[in-house]
């Protein structure tokens, strides 16, 4: 049987005669890696039959001789004239001295090309980490699927939390008895538009009238709808066609319509926890059929320590996790090598090491969006703990920005704003600092206008504090808007008097000029408003009061 096999990949008599002789002619396997051991030249017929033949002994013998058909009807297809592709196959090295690579395992069809976050993405919702706050036996959603009374909703979090999981999953979570009321339909706001929405509607009116069964319209990223297209939700939600369920990373409050905001339940998911993180990736690990070994083609081992560091650095955002986790997989595969006297039983794996994690991530995750909701906190939070005085934090939430790939020069300019509203009239030459501070950058750029913006934070967090003027400016304003009729005329005595006509009327008339009158009386706010006082600040002491260097509760500008 091993002399038929021999010659059927092509191999002369004599030469697999000798093969066989020299490895005791038990083994094709031996024999055949003992030829091209020794013989460094093949027929170019001989190498695609001997490449089938060792992917044949890597798997069951069912397997391999569908993936040896499989391998032919690709022969007759590169063979064409019309074939694209008329590169050699590679087979085992002929050099004696180097080893045979590990032939990987070919994955199922059936999940043949998604990537593991979606082999693994939970059907249920029992499945589903780090969301227990809406996901408790007695929290909304398992509540609202017992008693069957689905209502809309809305999934509000950020990237890699669960939204689309628990969109799909919650169909799959009802009573068996009660599978069939629900009909799951998922369209994105990305690909789709107002027709794609009308279609699945009338579908759904449709399939309500002749079966009752009604339907779960999901819709991803929601927020990329305009106005027009959301407005096409509110009656169909409203008359109870479909059960509405959108997904979105952005504030509903600044993206989505008031109307729809209160024809659905807006549910908060949160980052998930670097143990949720780690527990999710010891799933994928465990999971032989849609796991690592799936993505690696082999068995893969990998430490704790590796899927807390990765837990740990992908901002609780489990689509990353699971990428990287992928990637680091099929890193360490890549690498695995058998040596030449392996037997078929061996197992071996592939060991995930903490490099191939950092290799993997390249650098840590950072969820940071410049035109999004996170751009605004972060820009908050900063000036909140400039405020407050803290120049630790102030310059840590500095950092944050400038790592997320925020604009320089945007910061400066929140920071020249920072100078006078928050410090002011306590210290004037902060403004000049911060000036300073935007021109530098201007001229430099990043990276090396990094400590130019940490000197100027730390230097207004640092400062004496006044919100005097910010609250004056304030005060001023709020009286012009709120003046009954039209703002009153400027007093004959404060205008400018140009022309001889202008004098004759009264123009200027009565003013006294104070640096010859220091002492005068004269008033220069309109009558209605003669004593009312704006600035809050002593005439005669230039340095803030103890009042004043205080952070103001009230009055915050808004960021």
């Amino acid at each position: 049987m091993e002399m038929q096999q021999l010659l059927s990949m092509g191999f002369p008599d004599e030469l697999a005669a000798q093969a066989l002789a020299a490895t005791g002619g038990k083994s094709t396997v031996k024999a055949t890696e003992w030829i091209l051991s020794h013989k460094s030249n093949t027929s170019p017929s001989t190498q695609p039959k001997i490449e089938r033949f060792f992917l044949s002994q890597s798997t069951s013998p069912e397997e391999g001789q569908a993936k040896a058909i499989e391998e032919e009807q690709q022969q007759e297809v590169e063979a064409s004239p019309h074939s694209l592709s008329k590169r050699p196959r590679s087979v085992p090295s002929s050099n004696p001295q180097s080893s045979f690579f590990f032939t990987p395992l070919r994955p199922s069809k059936k999940h043949n090309h998604q990537p593991l976050y979606e082999r693994l993405r939970p059907t249920t919702l029992d499945h589903v980490l780090g969301q227990d706050h809406l996901l408790s036996p007695n929290s909304l959603l398992p509540s609202a699927i017992h008693r069957n009374r689905l209502p809309s909703i809305l999934l509000w979090g950020p990237p890699g939390t669960g939204k689309t999981t628990i969109a799909r999953a919650i169909v799959n979570s009802f009573p068996h008895q009660q599978c069939p009321c629900y009909r799951f339909v998922s369209l994105s706001a990305v690909t789709s538009g107002v027709k794609d929405v009308r279609d699945a509607v009338d579908e759904a009116r449709k399939l309500r009238v002749k079966s009752n069964q009604r339907t779960v319209l999901f819709v991803d990223e929601v927020h990329r709808f305009n106005k027009s297209q959301q407005d096409s939700f509110l009656p169909v939600i409203e008359d109870g066609s479909i059960v509405f369920v959108g997904a979105t990373t952005e504030n509903p409050s600044f993206h989505l319509i008031t109307p729809l905001l209160s024809r659905c339940r807006l549910l908060t998911l949160n980052p998930l926890k670097p143990h949720h993180v780690s527990l999710l990736l010891r799933r994928a690990v465990d999971d032989s059929d849609k796991g690592l070994t799936h993505s690696a083609g082999c068995q893969v081992d990998v430490s704790q320590d590796v899927l807390d560091f990765i837990g740990s650095n992908c901002d609780g955002d489990a689509r990353v996790a699971l990428n990287a986790l992928e990637i680091a997989a099929v890193t360490a595969a890549a690498r695995l090598q058998q040596p030449a006297n392996h037997s078929k039983e061996e197992q071996y794996k592939a060991a995930v090491t903490l490099d191939d994690a950092k290799e993997a991530l390249q650098c840590k995750h950072l969820a940071y969006d410049k035109a999004g909701e996170e751009h605004y906190n972060l820009i908050s939070a900063l000036h909140k703990s400039m405020r407050g005085s803290d120049a630790n934090a102030g310059i840590y939430w500095l950092a944050r920005m400038l790592e997320g790939g925020e604009e320089p020069l945007y910061i400066a300019r929140r920071l020249i704003r920072f100078a006078s509203e928050d410090v002011g009239l306590a210290d004037p030459s902060a403004l000049n600092q911060a000036v300073s501070c935007y021109q530098a950058c201007h001229f430099l750029g990043m990276p090396e206008c990094n400590v130019i913006l940490a000197q100027c934070v730390a230097y207004l967090a640092l400062a004496p504090k006044s919100v005097s003027v910010y609250k004056a400016i304030g005060a001023a304003q709020k009286v012009v808007r709120e003046s009954v009729g039209q703002n009153e005329g400027v007093p004959l005595h404060l205008r400018n008097a140009p022309t001889k006509l202008m004098k004759d009327i009264g123009y200027g008339k009565g003013y006294i000029y104070p640096p010859d009158n220091p002492l005068s009386t004269q008033t220069y706010l309109p009558p209605s408003l003669a004593g009312y006082k704006f600035l809050d600040w002593p005439t005669t002491n230039k340095n803030a009061s103890d009042d004043e260097a205080k952070p103001s509760t009230s009055g915050t500008a808004s960021i």
